[in-house]
Formats: C-alpha cells, structure tokens, sequence
C-alpha cells in the first residue's frame, strides 16, 4: 500500500512538473515573438512593451501567477531529481548511462540550475529595474524608452555570450522536456510524432530566435 503511495504520488509530481513546464512553453513564446518585433521595428516593441508594462491585468494577474509557476517549476525539478536519486542507489559508474540516455536527459538539474541564474540575471537587468522605474523613483511616463534599454543590455560582449550560453542550455532543456512532458501526462496517440516534431522544432526556434536578436543588439548598438 505504501509503494502504491509512493507510486502515485511520484506520477501526481511528474504531471505538475510537465503541466508547469507546458505554461512557462506559452510565456517563452509570447516573450519571443515581443522581443522578435525590436528587430524589425523600435516603434512596435516599444508599444507592445509598455502596454505589458502598464496593463493591470498583466502586471497584477499574470505576472504573479507567471512567477509562481516558475519557483514550482524549479522546486519540482529538485524535488523529482532528490527522488529519483534515492530511487536508484548504485551508482552510475557501474552502467553506462550515455548509451542509453542523452546529455540533456541525464543532466537535467544542471541545464535547470544554469537557466535558473539565468532567470535571475534577467530579473536583475530587466525586471527589477522596471519596478524602481514605475513604483520607486516615479519617472515621468516614457513610451518610447523600452527599445533602447534593451538595446543598452547587450553592449557588453560578456553579458552577450552569456545570455546565449543560458539559451543553449534552455534549447537542450526544452528537447528533453517538451517529450517528456507528454509522456508524463499520458498523451500517447497519433498525434504523439508530430507533438514531439513540434516540440524539436520549439526547442530550436525559440531559443535560437532570442540568440539571434541578442546578437543583433550586439552588433547593432
């Protein structure tokens, strides 16, 4: 009984882990494709940024269910890899792990650790100094500041290859993720290859794109 327990409990945790997984999958998305429009136009980004900026419903409703799911993504990943340790006692000097397994599938808590300091540094360069902007130091409304802070980031080269360092590792992280995802929740059926298709493809675009316009702002500036 306390197996089954244990079992079950062990399944409930994979499906939060993947569903979380699934909800920050939107939020890249949409962060992207409004990081994409400063390439093409400063006008757009600064628009759409500062109707993000200033829209309760974001600000109070979705941003705070966004941080939320990103500490539960993280704690889970933890959580699960702690378990799945203590599952598994000997140790994998004694079986070969890379030829059955990937890199990234079997270093999971390392990509995770990376992206997470990655995140910090995001919130340090963009999300915190938004909130001394708008809540502390009360600046004057400015609609058209948000390109050129942006743009202002990626001057250092060193910040620069960090941040595509970070989205190397994400690529790495959503490969293995996105498939295990639907594993985790069950979905197996015959729109399982073109999901997991989808989800190579997702896990190429998505954090190339952000390489490419960090390396634009580089060279651009």
């Amino acid at each position: 009984m306390a197996k089954s327990t244990l079992l079950k409990s062990s399944i409930a945790k994979k499906v939060a882990m993947a569903l979380s997984g699934l909800f920050l999958m939107l939020f890249l998305a949409q962060h992207f494709f409004i990081n994409m429009t400063s390439v093409f136009s400063s006008d757009v980004f600064n628009s759409i940024s500062h109707f993000m900026g200033y829209n309760p419903l974001v600000q109070f409703v979705i941003q705070p269910i966004l941080i939320v799911g990103v500490i539960f993504h993280f704690i889970m990943g933890f959580v699960l890899e702690i378990q799945n340790r203590n599952a598994r006692p000997i140790a994998y000097a004694k079986n070969n792990g890379a030829a059955n397994s990937s890199w990234a599938s079997r270093n999971m808590i390392v990509s995770g650790l990376v992206i997470l300091a990655f995140l910090a540094l995001h919130m340090y360069d963009f999300w915190f100094p938004e909130m001394v902007y708008k809540y502390v130091a009360i600046n004057p409304l400015d609609e058209t500041r948000y390109f050129h802070e942006l743009a202002e980031k990626f001057e250092s080269p060193v910040r620069t290859a960090l941040y595509c360092i970070a989205f190397v590792l994400l690529s790495l992280h959503l490969k293995h993720g996105f498939s295990s995802s639907f594993q985790s929740v069950g979905f197996n059926n015959k729109y399982s290859r073109g999901l997991k298709n989808f989800g190579l493809g997702f896990a190429f675009v998505i954090p190339f794109g952000f390489i490419f316009i960090a390396l634009f702002h580089h060279f651009n500036h």
